[in-house]
This record gives C-alpha cells, sequence and structure tokens, in this order.
C-alpha cells in the first residue's frame, strides 16, 4: 500500500509541492523549503519509486500516486516544484490537472526534447547506483545531515531496483508529444543552469517555445540542480515569480 504521508510538512499558506528527481538526496531541497514555509506550506511527498510493482513502473503510476497525494491532503491551487524527472511528472501531472495547479516551476527537466540512446541512459543509471543513493531523514521538520540518520533507499544489489531506476530513466521518451505542451496553461517559471550536460540550455528554449505561459531564467555557474549549484539566485527567482 502507498504511503500518502509526505516527507516534509512544515508552514501555513498556498500550497508548495516539491518534486526531486529519480537521482538525488532529499536534503536537496533543503534551502528552498525553508525559504518559503513562512509564507507557504511547503509538501515533499513520498514519490514510490520502488513501491509500484516492477511491470507498472511508468510516469503515470508517478503522476496518480500525485493525484492522489494531493487529494489525500485536500489541496488546492497548488505550486508544483519539480527538477529532473520531477519537472517531467510535475509538468504532465498539470496537463492533466489544469484545475489544481496556480503556478508551476521546473527546472532541469528530463524527456520530451533530449535525444539520448537508450544505452547511454541506462549507462548513466548504472554509474549513479553504483555511487550508492542515500536521502536524509527528517526530524521535527528538519533535514538532518547526521549520518545515524541517513538511510539508503534500497541496496545497490538489488536487481530488481536497478530496473525499475532505468525504466523511470527511460519513460520520460513515451511522452514526446509537443501538443502536450500546448495545452499546459498555467503560469510555467522554467530554471535552468547554463553549465547542465544533462539536459542543455538549448533543451530550456524548446520547451519555453512550446509552452504557452512560460519565463525561462538562466543561471551561470550551474549545473543539473540549480536548487543545490545556486540556491539564492533560485530562491528569489522563485520568490520574483510567486508574488507576480
Amino acid at each position: 500500500m502507498l504511503d500518502y504521508k509526505p516527507l516534509f510538512d512544515v508552514g501555513e499558506g498556498e500550497p508548495i509541492i516539491l518534486l526531486g528527481g529519480l537521482i538525488g538526496k532529499l536534503s536537496n531541497w533543503g534551502r528552498v523549503a525553508y525559504e518559503f514555509t513562512s509564507s507557504h506550506r511547503i509538501l515533499i511527498p513520498r514519490i514510490p519509486f520502488y513501491q509500484i510493482p516492477i511491470s507498472h513502473t511508468r510516469l503515470n503510476d508517478l503522476i496518480t500516486y500525485l493525484e492522489e497525494f494531493v487529494e489525500a491532503h485536500s489541496l488546492d491551487k497548488v505550486t508544483v516544484i519539480g527538477y529532473s524527472l520531477g519537472g517531467h511528472v510535475a509538468l504532465l501531472y498539470t496537463w492533466r490537472n489544469p484545475s489544481k495547479v496556480k503556478k508551476l516551476v521546473v527546472a532541469s527537466i528530463s524527456g520530451f526534447f533530449e535525444n539520448h540512446e537508450e544505452h547511454s541512459l541506462l549507462e548513466e543509471t548504472d554509474v549513479e547506483l553504483n555511487l550508492g543513493i542515500t536521502h536524509h531523514a527528517i526530524y521535527k521538520g528538519e533535514i538532518a545531515a547526521n549520518e545515524n540518520a541517513v538511510e539508503r533507499f534500497q541496496k545497490v544489489d538489488d536487481k530488481s531496483n536497478i530496473l525499475n531506476r532505468k525504466r523511470l530513466a527511460l519513460s520520460p521518451q513515451h511522452y514526446s508529444e509537443c501538443s502536450i505542451l500546448h495545452n499546459i496553461y498555467a503560469p510555467t517559471l522554467l530554471v535552468w543552469g547554463l553549465k547542465d550536460t544533462h539536459t542543455s540550455p538549448e533543451v530550456a528554449l524548446a520547451f519555453q517555445e512550446h509552452l504557452p505561459n512560460s519565463k525561462i531564467v538562466f543561471l551561470d555557474q550551474c549545473g543539473h540542480v540549480p536548487m543545490v549549484d545556486q540556491p539564492k539566485l533560485f530562491n528569489q527567482h522563485v520568490r520574483e515569480f510567486l508574488e507576480r
């Protein structure tokens, strides 16, 4: 049974949902989460990368989970912020649920305009898995860095989970219809690192071209995870966007 209890739920006001990438640490959101808790309710869902049966590991399942998460917490007019695969889920959630989303912020979005060969994506996922993935536990509303509180998502030698990650890494390629983007009318902020080698700045320009109500911001000295590489600038642009 899927768990709809948030990993993080702090603050009061209009809700903001933060969606991370396939590979990464929960602590990546630390600077963003606490920047906005004074004015918003910040929630980080437990995206079920492992709980979904291997035969059903597709973006559709993640979007459905997010729909059920929003419903479980009686949220409305949410701002969804996502990067990498989380950004892709945010886009598709907005497309399927336009009345639920007030604003959308996406960074370094995977899929759509990427031109990866399947084998290179699989190899990249293998490399990341072999490095080992951890996420920081949350205590009393704080993202803890204590080594004793860190737990791994799953063991690296769990072949089922490795295959799940590979399938998820490839799944955005099934959503390549630009008509999807043309039908997303929520105000959208695209934040991109000029040194992003995974999803290049050219990809950002392609997204902007097809999203009818979008604005793009490029960050210098910034790679694939702008909220970590340039947290102050990322937060500044997000705040200006939210206050418009």
